[in-house]
């Protein structure tokens, strides 16, 4: 059995709970700019009355090129959001990739997330559960949504009542991804809150040679229809200058356009009456 709302933190999501905001920048750069964009995006969240989970990685091990920045490492990386949830007092969470991590990253986050190459898998989903932390499974580019149901399986029968499930598209060819808006209410029947990732929901893997490419302008259109179908919170990643963005710069939303996307969810989320 699942548990509906999920307690993340001082964050309380799925049903009849307001929607909720996940989102950071895509890696850890540097402590000063996670922190900084943490202050923005809690101070807009704060003003909009809306729960935040902040994100970041602190390893890319997808990356395209092996040239490509992937991040400080585990243990630079976990000392950052560490600061970042002791400075704002917030919930964290950040991707996993191998079993080893999970007790690593369960010091300073509250939210564990299974990167959707790694959905299916076994190991890293059982040391996700034995942490304790609720634990976000982002589903395979290559998965149907009633497959995550295996997923939220594995998870409750290891121990971890407290799932979150995120939609961030389906393969749809070579180098596009496409959004099924069906998955949504076809994942909620599994019991577990669903997310939307508007961001990576428009990459476009590999299109620039040695990194993945993206419709950053597609963004509000995909993160606004998800919230009229009904999802329980959605995850943006932002940065303040996303062309010089050390990665995913092409699909992060742009720090500055943030809160006038996040009004807008929130207005077509009290329009629909979806909970």
């Amino acid at each position: 059995m699942t548990n509906n709302p999920v307690s993340i933190g001082s964050v309380s999501c799925g049903a009849g709970r307001p929607l909720v905001l996940i989102a950071g920048p895509c890696v850890i750069e540097s402590e000063s700019l996670v922190l900084s964009v943490c202050e923005k995006v809690k101070a807009i969240t704060d003003r909009l009355g809306m729960p935040y989970i902040f994100k970041a990685s602190f390893d890319k091990a997808n990356r395209t090129s092996i040239n490509s920045y992937r991040g400080p490492g585990i243990e630079a990386g976990i000392k950052t959001l560490a600061k970042v949830k002791a400075t704002h007092d917030l919930p964290i969470t950040t991707d996993i990739h191998t079993e080893a991590q999970c007790a690593l990253a369960a010091e300073a986050c509250d939210l564990l997330q299974i990167p959707a190459f790694l959905a299916r898998q076994t190991d890293l989903l059982i040391a996700a559960a034995k942490t304790g932390c609720a634990v976000n499974v982002k589903k395979g580019q290559f998965m149907a949504p009633w497959d995550m149901n295996h997923a939220v399986k594995k998870l409750a029968d290891a121990g971890c009542p407290n799932v979150l499930l995120t939609e961030r598209g389906t393969t749809f060819g070579y180098g596009m991804l496409v959004s099924d808006f069906r998955s949504l209410p076809i994942m909620r029947r599994s019991g577990a809150p669903v997310i939307y990732d508007a961001t990576h929901s428009v990459q476009m893997p590999s299109a620039q040679g040695e990194k993945s490419g993206g419709q950053r302008d597609m963004v509000p259109y995909l993160a606004r229809a998800a919230v009229a179908v009904g999802c329980d919170g959605i995850f943006l990643e932002t940065h303040p200058d996303p062309d010089k963005a050390l990665s995913d710069g092409p699909n992060m939303v742009p720090l500055d356009e943030l809160e006038a996307l996040l009004t807008a969810c929130l207005r077509i989320r009290e329009a629909t009456g979806i909970s």
